[in-house]
């Protein structure tokens, strides 16, 4: 797994690792850069150098490009895999040019080639640091003006994968890159696509299509439009979806349910970003970003003919995922009041408290429907009516705590299985628990064998 490395509560202070094998070059670099009010952390190598990168916030990495073991240009991947942003500086020797070339082509910062003087030194850290302070001030900034803006009150959660989900969806949003939403029904990938519309620079409509609710002989129509007298009984213009979303989004829910014969055609679209009306040979620009979403696995629809295998790389320029609410059962308890909330305001009744019981069998619930099914619960709820979830209800008689807590523990195991292919291993390392305990846990809750593979 790729570490990734500490959201600092405070910006870095020139904090750089410096990682070179000559020990006595490496304490020359050191002393200059601390001399300058750098916070130096020294590494004989790369691996030493990674673990410092995943263990705190840094502003800089100097490597040299000869090392042993891993070499300047296999730190700097493993850099840019753990944060893009974070500037790379490479020292190489006289032969080495032509490869530190190839590197600033890969993305890092600049080389300095031995011998150096002190003052080049310095001027390169001392840019490459501030460089760094100013994105992270501009990535603080972004967060601040989310958190005003409120995307938390429309993408809710605190679980991991939900903070990931709003960073993402931020980062993307003001880029024109089309995105391709994967998640369960139920899961909120509207609420992704609007969060990418609302979050943009985009002036115009978004405009949601459902795939799946029209009927394939209006399938184009619906899309491109029509010029007056395209086919019988229209007799006016009309603007399709497409077009409606000029300076906009364009919303392609349940994706896989478009029509085989209507995927070329839309692939052409997404292409040229131009769309010609049923009727007529003009091509009309439209500047739009298309934001598709489906419940199933695309790519292996396209390897068994059932969707088109070249619409499906051209949206899956970036994917994002919604994870399913039993993969993030820390968020239940807070949607479920955030719904609760609002019922009470629409119904204009007071919402009642959760007790003890409501807690356990929310916890302890599979959600198939995902978040929708919740909130239907939560309206249930405020509506004087007994939770029911799985075929259970609170009105059934109490269980003991023993036997609630074993319950919680069942279902966050399982959870944490299927999240992690049924490895036990990683399952218990994203509890937080020993792989002791992790066996002990399964053979006593009593999980079903097939849900794990045991780990070697």
């Amino acid at each position: 797994m790729t570490p990734s490395i500490a959201a600092p509560d405070t910006f870095p202070s020139r904090r750089v690792v410096v990682i070179e094998d000559e020990q006595a070059f490496l304490h020359t670099v050191q002393r200059s850069l601390e001399l300058a009010g750098f916070s130096v952390l020294p590494c004989g190598s790369a691996e030493a150098a990674v673990e410092l990168l995943a263990a705190g916030p840094v502003s800089v990495v100097l490597t040299d490009l000869r090392l042993p073991g891993a070499d300047g240009l296999s730190v700097l991947e493993r850099v840019k895999a753990i944060d893009p942003e974070l500037p790379v500086v490479l020292m190489t020797g006289h032969g080495d040019i032509p490869t530190a070339i190839q590197a600033i082509r890969a993305g890092a910062y600049e080389f300095l080639e031995k011998p150096f003087s002190r003052e080049r030194l310095l001027a390169v850290m001392t840019r490459a640091a501030d460089r760094h302070t100013l994105l992270l001030e501009n990535r603080q900034l972004k967060r601040q003006l989310a958190a005003a803006s409120g995307i938390g009150e429309v993408l809710r959660g605190d679980s991991r994968a939900m903070r990931e989900l709003r960073d993402l969806v931020l980062r993307l949003a003001p880029t024109p890159v089309d995105v391709l939403v994967q998640g369960e029904t139920g899961t909120g990938k509207e609420l992704v696509a609007r969060c990418l519309h609302d979050f943009s620079r985009r002036m115009g409509h978004f405009v949601a299509v459902n795939c799946a609710a029209i009927p394939e002989a209006l399938f184009e129509a619906e899309l491109f439009g029509n010029e007056s007298g395209a086919f019988a009984g229209e007799g006016r213009q009309r603007i399709g979806k497409i077009e409606y979303a000029n300076q906009g989004t364009l919303f392609l829910d349940e994706i896989e349910a478009m029509p085989l014969a209507l995927q070329a055609k839309v692939l052409r679209v997404l292409q040229e970003r131009e769309v010609e009306r049923l009727g007529s040979n003009q091509a009309v620009p439209v500047d739009f970003r298309v934001v598709a979403a489906t419940k199933v696995d695309l790519e292996a629809l396209s390897r068994k003919g059932l969707f088109r295998a070249d619409l499906f790389y051209r949206l899956n320029v970036v994917a994002l995922t919604v994870a399913p609410l039993r993969d993030r059962l820390g968020d239940v308890i807070s949607l479920f009041e955030n719904f609760a909330r609002q019922a009470g305001m629409r119904y204009e009744m007071s919402v009642p408290p959760l007790t003890a019981d409501h807690h356990e069998l929310l916890l302890s619930a599979h959600w198939p429907g995902n978040v929708r099914e919740l909130k239907s619960c939560a309206e249930r709820h405020v509506l004087g009516l007994p939770l029911s979830v799985d075929g259970r209800d609170t009105a059934a008689a109490s269980r003991s705590f023993e036997e609630s807590m074993a319950m919680i523990e069942r279902s966050l195991l399982q959870a944490a299985l299927r999240q992690h292919g049924g490895s036990v291993r990683e399952a218990a390392k994203a509890l937080r628990m020993t792989l002791a305990t992790a066996y002990r846990k399964l053979k006593g809750l009593d999980i079903d064998p097939a849900m794990y593979k045991v780990d070697g």
